[in-house]
Protein backbone atom coordinates (compact mmCIF):
# COMPACT_ATOMS: atom_id res chain seq x y z
CA UNK A 1 0.00 0.00 0.00
CA UNK A 2 1.41 3.09 -0.19
CA UNK A 3 1.67 6.58 2.15
CA UNK A 4 1.52 9.67 1.07
CA UNK A 5 2.48 12.26 4.15
CA UNK A 6 1.11 15.63 2.03
CA UNK A 7 1.99 18.89 4.45
CA UNK A 8 1.26 22.79 3.62
CA UNK A 9 5.31 23.09 1.81
CA UNK A 10 4.95 20.05 -0.34
CA UNK A 11 4.70 15.89 -0.09
CA UNK A 12 7.00 14.99 3.07
CA UNK A 13 6.94 11.22 1.95
CA UNK A 14 5.01 9.04 -0.93
CA UNK A 15 6.49 5.28 -0.90
CA UNK A 16 5.15 2.00 -0.93
CA UNK A 17 4.91 0.64 2.97
CA UNK A 18 3.58 -2.30 5.03
CA UNK A 19 2.35 -0.63 7.64
CA UNK A 20 1.78 2.51 9.24
CA UNK A 21 1.23 3.51 12.90
CA UNK A 22 -1.10 6.95 12.69
CA UNK A 23 -2.24 9.18 16.53
CA UNK A 24 -5.77 10.00 15.69
CA UNK A 25 -8.29 11.53 17.75
CA UNK A 26 -9.58 8.66 18.71
CA UNK A 27 -6.32 6.88 20.00
CA UNK A 28 -3.30 5.24 17.61
CA UNK A 29 -4.17 3.23 14.68
CA UNK A 30 -2.33 0.56 13.01
CA UNK A 31 -3.23 0.53 9.21
CA UNK A 32 -1.87 -2.94 7.07
CA UNK A 33 -2.54 -3.33 3.53
CA UNK A 34 -6.51 -4.20 3.40
CA UNK A 35 -7.50 -2.14 6.12
CA UNK A 36 -11.12 -1.11 5.51
CA UNK A 37 -12.20 2.76 4.35
CA UNK A 38 -11.72 5.18 7.22
CA UNK A 39 -11.51 9.13 7.09
CA UNK A 40 -10.59 10.49 10.69
CA UNK A 41 -8.45 13.48 12.22
CA UNK A 42 -4.99 13.13 12.93
CA UNK A 43 -3.29 14.40 16.10
CA UNK A 44 -0.41 15.79 17.00
CA UNK A 45 2.26 12.78 17.39
CA UNK A 46 4.54 10.52 15.49
CA UNK A 47 3.76 8.53 12.72
CA UNK A 48 5.45 5.35 12.89
CA UNK A 49 6.70 3.84 8.87
CA UNK A 50 7.50 0.13 8.74
CA UNK A 51 8.24 -0.17 4.58
CA UNK A 52 8.43 -4.27 4.55
CA UNK A 53 6.72 -6.86 6.15
CA UNK A 54 9.73 -8.76 7.23
CA UNK A 55 11.42 -5.39 8.77
CA UNK A 56 13.05 -5.12 11.94
CA UNK A 57 11.63 -2.12 14.40
CA UNK A 58 15.12 -1.43 13.49
CA UNK A 59 14.01 0.00 10.36
CA UNK A 60 11.06 2.20 11.35
CA UNK A 61 10.96 5.50 10.17
CA UNK A 62 9.20 8.18 12.15
CA UNK A 63 7.40 11.70 11.34
CA UNK A 64 6.67 14.18 13.98
CA UNK A 65 3.08 15.25 12.66
CA UNK A 66 1.06 18.34 13.70
CA UNK A 67 -2.98 17.63 13.53
CA UNK A 68 -5.00 16.92 10.60
CA UNK A 69 -6.97 14.77 8.02
CA UNK A 70 -6.37 10.49 7.51
CA UNK A 71 -8.12 9.27 4.41
CA UNK A 72 -7.77 5.58 3.89
CA UNK A 73 -8.74 3.74 1.25
CA UNK A 74 -7.18 -0.18 -0.46
CA UNK A 75 -4.37 0.40 -1.04
CA UNK A 76 -3.49 3.91 0.31
CA UNK A 77 -3.20 6.02 3.01
CA UNK A 78 -2.99 9.90 2.73
CA UNK A 79 -1.87 11.89 5.72
CA UNK A 80 -2.74 16.07 5.40
CA UNK A 81 -0.89 18.14 8.11
CA UNK A 82 0.29 21.41 8.65
CA UNK A 83 3.42 19.78 9.07
CA UNK A 84 5.42 16.88 9.57
CA UNK A 85 9.46 16.08 9.61
CA UNK A 86 11.15 13.19 9.34
CA UNK A 87 14.05 12.03 12.43
CA UNK A 88 16.40 12.40 9.97
CA UNK A 89 15.32 16.27 9.51
CA UNK A 90 15.36 17.00 13.44
CA UNK A 91 18.33 18.55 15.15
CA UNK A 92 17.80 17.92 18.83
CA UNK A 93 19.60 20.45 20.24
CA UNK A 94 17.05 22.99 18.14
CA UNK A 95 14.10 21.33 19.36
CA UNK A 96 15.27 21.47 22.95
CA UNK A 97 16.14 24.77 22.77
CA UNK A 98 12.85 25.34 21.18
CA UNK A 99 10.68 23.55 24.09
CA UNK A 100 12.31 25.67 26.76
CA UNK A 101 11.49 28.61 25.14
CA UNK A 102 8.16 27.66 24.45
CA UNK A 103 7.66 26.21 28.14
CA UNK A 104 9.02 30.10 29.21
CA UNK A 105 5.98 31.62 27.50
CA UNK A 106 4.02 29.44 28.78
CA UNK A 107 4.89 30.75 32.72
CA UNK A 108 4.92 33.91 31.53
CA UNK A 109 1.39 33.93 29.22
CA UNK A 110 -0.73 36.89 30.58
CA UNK A 111 -4.18 35.55 28.94
CA UNK A 112 -5.42 32.32 27.82
CA UNK A 113 -5.08 32.71 24.32
CA UNK A 114 -1.00 33.36 24.99
CA UNK A 115 -1.43 30.19 26.78
CA UNK A 116 -2.88 28.13 24.11
CA UNK A 117 -0.32 29.06 21.77
CA UNK A 118 2.18 28.12 24.43
CA UNK A 119 0.35 25.05 24.85
CA UNK A 120 0.54 24.22 20.92
CA UNK A 121 4.38 25.06 20.71
CA UNK A 122 4.93 23.13 23.85
CA UNK A 123 3.31 19.85 22.58
CA UNK A 124 4.43 20.23 19.13
CA UNK A 125 8.23 20.25 20.34
CA UNK A 126 7.88 17.36 22.86
CA UNK A 127 6.84 15.35 19.57
CA UNK A 128 9.40 16.70 17.50
CA UNK A 129 11.84 15.39 20.85
CA UNK A 130 10.50 12.06 21.07
CA UNK A 131 10.73 11.77 17.58
CA UNK A 132 14.53 12.30 17.43
CA UNK A 133 15.07 10.51 20.07
CA UNK A 134 13.51 7.19 18.26
CA UNK A 135 15.60 8.23 15.36
CA UNK A 136 19.15 8.16 17.52
CA UNK A 137 18.01 5.09 19.01
CA UNK A 138 17.55 3.41 15.74
CA UNK A 139 20.89 4.37 14.67
CA UNK A 140 22.71 2.98 17.54
CA UNK A 141 20.93 -0.29 16.78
Amino acid sequence: MRLKLVTLSGTKFDEEIYEATIPTVDGEIAVFPDHEPLVTLAKGGVITVRKHKTASVDDDDFFAISGGVVEINPGEIKVLVDEADHGDDIVEAESQAALDRALSLRDEAKDQVELEKAHQLVDRHMVRLKVADLHRRRRRS
